[in-house]
């Protein structure tokens, strides 16, 4: 059976490539119009060709397929790389935990607030354990019991607290004395500055006399109706007694707790080490927790003694310090001031007041003048400012390894919460808190944060 010959494709340089902007380079691609039939093999170079020849055809989109991007027009600059976004970090918070951590610390602060009666004894006392416990070593190793070495200490700082106050009572009965005479000075040196009338107490005569007018006006203009009575309420005269009973009151209730103190301190240091084998014993039997928990306790109590000794030291410095402007003023018993101001500098804040307030007042007295009043009190300011809020900040986060801005914070948090006491307390309990956080991974956040 004889097959009809396929007629000769023409060659490829005869076919047409179709221009650019035509229809058919837009449309799909099309066999040249002398194809060959379906049933006959295609040669490779005339497929090859025609790719060659025909541009790429538009992708046609189906309802799924997404649409393509949007080309750029023509001659438009290359839009520019994207620049990098800020560095975030992930990090997942619970926040579960973390409500259970703040309800955790507001009802530590609430307890402490509402028991510090019972807490700040407790404080008192394991800080005087602290600083004793050497001393109380040192009676052992010279064959004196425990128990009748801090007896011995405890009486002997007792006797020579109350032997301080009673030196002291005279002198300030003294100063009590001198009250009135010092208030009339003060008035008479007031008005010899003056000479006249100042214009603020021209302005409240002036006052005065237009609010009796006024009165007088009111009352003859419209006269009270019958059966309204006019109140006038009177507030009652400041009484001294009952100021003084307040005080005392006070002073009562401070000494109890002071003998709360003694007695805790006391048991405390006869006791020795019993309560730091009971903390190895809760510890567990792992050779790791026990290393641990005898770290902390020697870094808590390395601290809280160095912490002693930097307050040793500034209220010797303050004591000098103001001995030595007292007697350049020329104040009598410089030398007397000078160990009061190193004495009351313990007491934050309130030492200092007091011993500014009573020292310008003695130098009024002797000297019968302001300028000497005012260079007194003032040098003893610039004294405890100087050493209480610069220096012993500084010396404190130095021994402490803690910064100075989280001693500050201690000061004013505890002063807050516990006032006075806590001025006093607030530093150490701090320096515990750091010992233990360093030591517990799960607080390492809180030591960083505290430390320097």
């Amino acid at each position: 059976m004889m097959t009809e010959p396929t007629p000769a494709s023409p060659p490829a340089s005869a076919a047409e490539p179709p221009q650019p902007d035509s229809p058919a380079a837009e449309a799909a691609p099309t066999m040249p119009p002398h194809a060959p039939a379906a049933d006959g093999p295609a040669p490779v170079a005339q497929m090859a060709q025609a790719d060659e020849a025909a541009p790429p055809a538009k992708a046609r989109s189906t309802p799924d397929s997404p649409p393509p991007p949007a080309q750029p027009p023509s001659g438009a600059p290359a839009a520019t790389a994207s620049l990098p976004g800020p560095l975030m970090l992930h990090m997942p918070v619970d926040v579960r935990n973390l409500s259970l951590a703040l309800l955790a610390l507001f009802a530590s602060v609430a307890l402490l607030h509402w028991a510090s009666a019972v807490f700040i004894p407790i404080m008192l006392s394991l800080l005087l354990t602290t600083a004793l416990r050497p001393v109380v070593e040192v009676l052992r190793r010279c064959y004196v019991p425990r128990w009748l070495g801090a007896g011995v200490l405890l009486i002997a700082i007792v006797l020579g607290l109350a032997s301080a106050a009673w030196s002291l009572s005279d002198g300030a009965a003294q100063l009590v004395d001198s009250l009135p005479v010092a208030a009339k000075k003060v008035r008479d040196s007031l008005k010899a500055r003056t000479g006249a009338s100042s214009p603020l107490d021209t302005m409240q005569k002036a006052a005065t006399q237009i609010e009796q007018a006024a009165n007088e006006n009111s009352a003859t203009a419209s006269p009270p109706r019958r059966g309204v009575q006019r109140v006038v309420v009177e507030r009652p005269p400041f009484n001294i007694r009952d100021y003084l009973w307040s005080g005392t009151m006070g002073l009562m209730s401070a000494l109890g707790q002071l003998t709360v103190v003694v007695f805790l301190t006391y048991f405390a240091l006869a006791s020795g080490n019993l309560f730091r084998n009971k903390l190895l014993r809760i510890a567990g039997t792992s050779l790791e927790r026990r290393k641990v928990t005898i770290h902390v306790l020697e870094d808590i109590t390395n601290q809280i003694q160095r912490y002693l000794m930097v307050q040793v030291f500034t209220s010797v410095l303050v004591g000098v310090a103001t001995g030595l402007a007292y007697w350049a003023l020329g104040l009598e018993n410089a030398a007397v001031w000078g160990v009061a101001a190193g004495v009351l500098n313990l007491a934050p804040y309130i030492g200092s007041a007091l011993v500014t307030g009573a020292s310008a007042l003695v130098a009024f007295l002797q000297f019968g003048t302001l300028d000497m009043a005012l260079a007194i009190g003032g040098a003893s300011l610039v004294i405890h400012t100087l050493v209480g809020n610069l220096l012993t900040p500084w010396l404190t986060s130095r021994t402490s390894s803690m910064s100075p801005v989280a001693v500050f914070v201690s000061v004013l948090a505890w002063g807050w919460l516990w006032g006075l006491w806590g001025l006093l307390l607030g530093i150490p309990v701090m320096m515990a808190v750091k010992a233990v956080c360093d030591r517990v991974e799960d607080l390492k956040a809180v030591g960083e944060l505290l430390g320097d």
